[in-house]
C-alpha cells in the first residue's frame, strides 16, 4: 500500500504537468493566429510598396543616384551610404538630391521629380533595409499639440543653430543651419529623425513623436506670427537690428554735418 501511493502521486504530478504543458501549447497557438491575422490586416490596410513601384525606383535611382551612392545604395567615395525611406524623401523632396557635386552642406533647391517619382525611390531604398520610414499625415500632424512645449523644446535643442523663430544661421568651420521658412512638417520630422548635414539625430527615445509635433507645431505657428515691432529683418536677431541701428545713425549723423556746414556756409 505505501508504495501504491508515490506512484499515485507521481502519476498526478505528471498528469497536471500535462495539462498545463497543453494549456500553454492552445494558447501559445491561438495568440500566434490572432497576432498573425491582426498583422496581416495591417498590412492590407497599409498597403505597403508594391513591387512595380520599387522597380520603378530602381531604375530611376539607376539612372540618377548609383553613379554617387552605387547600385545597391552601399556608397561610394563620391557619395554616402543611403539608409531608409525617410532620409531619401528629405534629400529629394528638398531638392538637395541629386546634386552634381556632393557636399556636406547641400543646399535646397528646385525639386526635379515628382512626389510620386521620390516616393518610389525611397520605396526602393527601403526595400535593401534599415532607416527610418516616411512619417504618415496624423505623425506630422500639429492637431492637438503643445505649442508652449515645442517652444520649450525648440529652444533647448534647436535654436542656437536654427535661430529662436527658425531663421537658421551660421556655424562652425562655414557650415550654417538652413530656414525652416519653407520646411514642410514631413521634411522636419524628417530632419529629426535623420540628421541630415551637420544635423544631430533625434531618435524617438531622445524626442518622443508627440514631442516632435509640438516643436513642429511651434516652428509652423511662427511663421504666421506678425511683426508689432516693424520690420523683421529676416529675425535673425540682435546681429542684424544692430547694424541696421548703427548704419542708420551713421547716415543720421552725416546728414547732420552736411547739413550744419550748409547752413555755415549760407550765414
Amino acid at each position: 500500500m505505501s508504495g501504491k501511493k508515490p506512484r499515485r502521486r507521481r502519476r498526478q504530478r505528471a498528469a497536471g504537468y500535462a495539462v498545463l504543458a497543453s494549456g500553454l501549447l492552445v494558447i501559445g497557438v491561438a495568440y500566434a493566429a490572432v497576432t498573425g491575422a491582426g498583422s496581416a490586416a495591417t498590412a492590407a490596410t497599409a498597403g505597403g510598396p508594391s513591387a512595380a513601384d520599387i522597380a520603378q525606383g530602381r531604375a530611376i535611382f539607376a539612372d540618377t543616384c548609383s553613379s554617387c551612392h552605387g547600385m545597391n545604395a552601399q556608397g561610394t567615395s563620391a557619395g554616402p551610404s543611403l539608409v531608409g525611406a525617410g532620409a531619401v524623401d528629405f534629400q529629394m523632396s528638398t531638392g538637395r538630391m541629386p546634386g552634381k557635386d556632393f557636399d556636406a552642406e547641400m543646399p535646397r533647391k528646385p525639386v526635379t521629380f515628382t512626389t510620386a517619382q521620390i516616393h518610389q525611390v525611397a520605396d526602393y531604398v527601403s526595400s535593401l533595409g534599415g532607416g527610418p520610414a516616411i512619417p504618415s499625415p496624423a505623425m506630422v500632424s500639429s492637431a492637438g499639440a503643445d505649442v508652449a512645449l515645442g517652444q520649450q523644446l525648440f529652444i533647448t535643442n534647436c535654436s542656437q543653430c536654427h535661430n529662436f523663430a527658425g531663421a537658421g544661421g551660421a556655424l562652425t568651420y562655414g557650415k550654417y543651419a538652413p530656414a525652416l521658412t519653407h520646411s514642410t512638417p514631413t521634411q522636419m520630422y524628417e530632419a529629426m529623425l535623420t540628421g541630415p548635414e551637420a544635423m544631430p539625430v533625434f531618435s524617438d527615445t531622445t524626442v518622443t513623436p508627440a514631442q516632435k509635433r509640438a516643436i513642429i507645431a511651434y516652428v509652423t505657428k511662427v511663421r504666421s506670427e506678425p511683426n508689432p515691432g516693424g520690420f523683421s529683418l529676416g529675425r535673425i536677431g540682435p546681429v542684424t537690428e544692430g547694424l541696421v541701428a548703427f548704419l542708420g545713425g551713421i547716415a543720421a549723423l552725416v546728414f547732420a554735418a552736411i547739413w550744419i556746414t550748409m547752413k555755415r556756409r549760407e550765414t
